[in-house]
C-alpha cells in the first residue's frame, strides 16, 4: 500500500474514533437526536462527506468542536481518495503507454535502447521481408512514454532482467542492440548486455553497434551476434538506404 494512502487511512481512522467519541460523550443525554452510537456514526458520515442533511447537529461546544475538525479531516482525505484513485486508474490505462505493462509476442523483434539508429531501423523495417511483419518491442529509458503506436514499449535499462522479462525477451526472434551514448564505455555496456541477452534468449539473432568493431571482447560473442559498426550505420543513414545487416535478412 503507497504511504500516502497509509497516512490518510490512518487519518480518517482517527477522526472516526477521536470525534465520534467527543461528539458522544457531550451530545448523548443533551441532544435529543442521539439516542445510540449509531446515530454519532451517521453523524460522522454525514458530516466527514461534508453532505450535511443536518437531520443531527452538535449543539454542545464540544461537539461543535468535534464537527469542524470531522469535516476538516474529511475534505482532505475524501479529495486525496479522489486523487489517488484517478492517478491509479490514469496508471492502468496507460500502461501501455507508459512502458509498465508485460508484453506477450513470440517471434518478436525487441530493440535495446531508442536512439537515432534505433529509429532509423524501425523505419526501415518494411523494406526486410523477414522482419517486417514482427511485432516490435522497444526497450529502453531514454524516452518517458511510448514512442510508436505500432510498436510496444518497455521503459527500463536494456541490461536489466526485468525490463528484459517484461519484453518476453525468451521468445523473442531478433533482438538488436544500440549503443548509448551516455556510458563512458559505451561498446562495453552494449557487449554487456549482450552477454545477459544471450542466455536469456537462447533462440534469438543478435545484432549489436559498435563503435569499435574490432573490440577484443567481440570474439566471446559467437555465431548468433552480428556486429553494426557506427560507422556503416551512420554511411547508411547518409546514403539514404536500410543498414545492411547480411544475407539473412535482405533488403527486399
Amino acid at each position: 500500500m503507497p504511504r500516502h494512502l497509509r497516512f490518510v487511512l490512518i487519518l480518517l481512522a482517527v477522526s472516526l474514533v477521536g470525534t465520534t467519541w467527543i461528539f458522544w460523550a457531550y451530545e448523548h443525554g443533551v441532544n435529543a437526536h442521539i439516542k445510540s452510537y449509531q446515530d454519532v456514526l451517521w453523524w460522522w458520515f454525514v458530516s466527514s462527506t461534508t453532505v450535511g442533511y443536518g437531520d443531527i447537529a452538535p449543539i454542545t461546544p464540544q461537539g461543535r468542536l468535534a464537527a469542524v475538525m470531522t469535516i476538516i479531516v474529511g475534505i482532505y482525505c475524501y479529495t486525496n481518495f479522489i486523487t489517488i484513485t484517478a492517478d491509479s486508474l490514469h496508471g492502468l490505462t496507460n500502461r501501455k503507454n507508459l512502458g509498465t505493462a508485460v508484453v506477450r509476442a513470440s517471434g518478436h523483434i525487441v530493440i535495446g535502447e531508442y536512439t537515432a539508429f534505433a529509429d532509423e531501423l524501425l523505419q526501415a523495417l518494411p523494406q526486410y521481408p523477414g522482419l517486417a511483419r514482427r511485432e516490435v518491442v522497444i526497450v529502453t529509458d531514454l524516452v518517458q512514454v511510448r514512442p510508436y503506436a505500432q510498436h510496444h514499449f518497455v521503459r527500463g535499462v536494456p541490461i536489466s532482467p526485468v525490463a528484459l522479462k517484461q519484453a518476453s525477451i525468451g521468445t523473442a526472434a531478433v533482438v538488436f542492440l544500440y549503443a548509448n551514448v551516455r556510458y563512458l564505455d559505451p561498446d562495453l555496456k552494449t557487449l554487456h548486455t549482450c552477454a545477459r541477452i544471450l542466455k536469456l534468449a537462447p533462440n534469438a539473432r543478435i545484432f549489436i553497434e559498435l563503435n569499435n568493431p574490432q573490440h577484443e571482447l567481440a570474439a566471446h560473442l559467437g555465431e548468433r551476434v552480428s556486429i553494426l559498426a557506427s560507422r556503416a550505420l551512420l554511411e547508411a543513414v547518409m546514403h539514404d538506404r536500410a543498414p545492411d545487416l547480411g544475407p539473412e535478412f535482405p533488403r527486399g
